[in-house]
């Protein structure tokens, strides 16, 4: 089909709810994503940072190729072994206890809230769910209800009840709201979707010691930090607070649709067989992917590349303010960078998207970078070279 048919199509006949370029992107090599018309595209987006092994990845490939041939589906009333390795992984490197594999990001926080509201049933009846102001944990409704952002809520409502919200970084506000109903707090050690905001150590140890103190859990929602992006394993590591509850997804499969779960046992000692499932979750083929993707990951250090990488990045970035003063700020870990302006950032993404590089915007105007881990400096500088372009 032609490149004007299918974007007709899809304009017709798909649900009107996204926001899309006028772009038909046909496939991906390393660090690039090519279109119909082969115009080729430095990505600097990651598919919202999930192509961690870049575009193509032979061992990926190969990986899912092999699998395929064994076994697609198969319902988890059976066991098997690509599952038991990938849940084995997690717990080596995660060093918590269970493991329950979704599809997705908002089905781990869909999980996480329903062992919250087990584990408060079960000590002493508590079953509110504390989120921060300013968060983003999903689109369905449970998630929507800990979404700290009233426009991803509206025309939704009423909303799920027993949630409250707190200031992020606020702990005074943390200390306020933790009444003796709050069986969890969900946080995001930097928010994502709502501008690339780091938690500082004082909120998460604030947070650790009350739920500690109150019987409550600690959720991390690092579906967006978690796994190598911020220069690290798990992004919880900089602030050594070790959560009851880590949710992932994104960069698990590489590309192939698959969340987690993670507890400690103290947390899931609610649950009960019948609590919880999933059709296609931890499914062989998404499965074989994420050994792969943790495999790779390991043996070539991304973690070690995103820090020494992202630092390169981040100063030259820096070094564009003095030529465009519109820059405010640039913050973030790793290679989850937000470059803040003083004017909306949609138009910069248009014009660096028509010359050739991917990156986006959030929050209205925060350019946020966050390439694929497999990123080299020299590709740092290309992309320097055309984001200037669409600066200027």
């Amino acid at each position: 089909m032609e490149k004007e048919e299918i974007i007709e199509i899809e304009s017709k006949n798909y649900l009107p709810v996204f926001t899309r370029n006028d772009v038909v992107l046909d496939y991906g090599k390393g660090m690039y994503l090519y279109d119909i018309n082969s115009k080729k595209y430095l990505d600097f987006f990651a598919g919202i940072a999930v192509s961690i092994l870049g575009h193509g990845n032979p061992d990926l490939v190969k990986a899912i190729h092999d699998q395929a041939l064994k076994l697609i589906h198969c319902s988890n009333v059976f066991h098997t072994e690509i599952q038991a390795r990938l849940v084995r992984e997690l717990i080596k490197i995660s060093g918590l206890d269970r493991v329950f594999l979704s599809n997705s990001g908002t089905e781990s926080v869909e999980g996480a809230i329903k062992i919250a509201r087990k584990f408060g049933k079960k000590n002493g009846g508590k079953f509110k769910i504390l989120s921060c102001i300013n968060s983003f944990h999903g689109r369905t409704l449970g998630a929507l209800a800990i979404t700290g952002q009233l426009k991803y809520q509206q025309g939704y409502e009423p909303l799920l009840e027993g949630f409250d919200f707190v200031s992020f970084n606020d702990c005074a506000d943390l200390q306020k709201k933790f009444t003796d109903e709050v069986c969890a707090i969900i946080i995001e050690p930097i928010q994502g979707e709502g501008g690339i905001w780091p938690a500082s150590q004082e909120f998460l140890e604030t947070a650790k010691k009350l739920c500690d103190k109150n019987n409550a859990l600690l959720i991390l929602d690092e579906i967006q930090t978690g796994l190598f992006r911020t220069g690290k394993t798990f992004c919880w590591q900089y602030y050594n607070t070790k959560p009851n509850i880590l949710l992932l997804a994104k960069a698990l499969g590489g590309g192939l649709p698959i969340g987690a779960i993670l507890c400690d046992e103290h947390s899931v000692s609610a649950l009960q067989k019948g609590d919880h499932g999933s059709t296609f979750g931890g499914g062989p083929l998404a499965c074989a992917a994420a050994c792969c993707v943790l495999d790779f990951a390991q043996k070539r250090n991304l973690a070690g590349n995103a820090k020494e990488v992202g630092d390169y990045l981040v100063n030259k970035l820096l070094q564009l303010r003095g030529e465009f003063p519109f820059i405010k700020e640039v913050r973030g870990k790793g290679l989850l960078l937000g470059m803040q302006l003083d004017k909306y950032g949609s138009e910069i993404v248009k014009k660096a998207l028509e010359k050739g590089l991917i990156i986006n915007c959030t929050a209205g105007n925060v350019l946020r970078f966050m390439p694929p881990l497999i990123v080299k400096k020299e590709d740092v500088d290309e992309m320097i070279k055309i984001f200037k372009e669409a600066l200027a």
